[in-house]
């Protein structure tokens, strides 16, 4: 199992023939061309980066045993993506890089270990370097790390496995969905997942900013307070406006933002608040 390091394609062998996105409202698959959607009882699954996840696993597996009956004892390879806020992604900036893996690692976990809320010496890192930006005058190396409490990830391999599935590629749900948005210039991704916003701003297919956080009410106002600053932040950062917001998971635009809309969108189906890194995985591999 990896945390998967690339972002902008994220698949390129074959993708497995089973497919999972999990959220608290329950699981999104892909399987062998299928798509579908398993519904959860409340209290199945609470995503949490600090706490276990799965409630009740057995819930969860007996989700699995519709979607992907076993067949012998033969474990069949899976996909499976994580709830953002299940996991922390962080954007870091790196005068020098060193090429070795060996000292990249200790240098990415040292970088992170004050901004996560767990123990870094019992959490799964995975990162990746961006490729250089074109701009004039970029220098800057810019790595995205994903950081999962080890104890947390564990409990969700073990529930694919006890399915007889093997957890061979693992991702969050908003790294993956960033395969749905391959336009240039800067874009805005707002998902709205239950309580959980994720906004991501990308540039060119560079990712320059993740955010992941947890509202009450998800009112205009609550999710403006999220967003102006976070368009104030790349106005300076990147030197122009965002030029669209690209939405996912929202009832109806947002209003009181003096910016383009529209939603996020998909060759293979419309995505939602439950399957847009599904579709975005698949997307990759179309």
């Amino acid at each position: 199992m990896a945390l998967w390091k690339q972002i902008t394609h994220l698949v390129k062998d074959p993708p497995p023939d089973h497919i999972f996105e999990l959220s608290e409202a329950g699981i999104a698959y892909a399987r062998n061309g299928e798509t579908g959607f398993q519904i959860f009882e409340p209290g199945v699954l609470a995503v949490s980066p600090v706490a276990d996840n799965l409630l009740r696993p057995d819930a969860v597996m007996s989700a699995l045993a519709r979607i992907a009956p076993p067949n012998g004892n033969k474990r069949r390879p899976a996909t499976v993506i994580l709830p953002d806020y299940a996991t922390r992604v962080s954007l870091l900036d790196f005068d020098s890089f060193p090429s070795s893996p060996e000292e990249q690692l200790p240098l990415v976990r040292f970088r992170v270990k004050k901004t996560i809320p767990f123990d870094i010496d019992s959490a799964a890192v995975s990162y990746w370097a961006q490729p250089a930006s074109a701009k004039a005058g970029a220098k800057k190396i810019e790595v995205v790390a994903v950081t999962v409490a080890m104890e947390i990830l564990a409990r969700y391999e073990a529930v694919f496995r006890n399915a007889n599935l093997y957890p061979g590629e693992v991702t969050t749900s908003g790294l993956a969905a960033l395969n749905l948005y391959t336009a240039s210039g800067v874009a805005v991704i707002a998902k709205l997942t239950g309580n959980v916003l994720t906004v991501m701003a990308v540039d060119n297919g560079q990712l320059k900013l993740f955010r992941c956080l947890t509202i009450e009410e998800g009112s205009d106002q609550e999710i403006l307070a999220v967003l102006n600053p976070t368009f104030a932040y790349i106005e300076d950062e990147l030197g122009q406006k965002p030029e669209k917001l690209l939405l996912c998971g929202f009832a109806k635009p947002i209003e009181g933002l003096n910016v383009e809309m529209e939603p996020l969108r998909s060759r293979l189906g419309t995505p939602n608040a439950y399957n847009a890194g599904l579709l975005g995985y698949l997307e990759a591999t179309v």
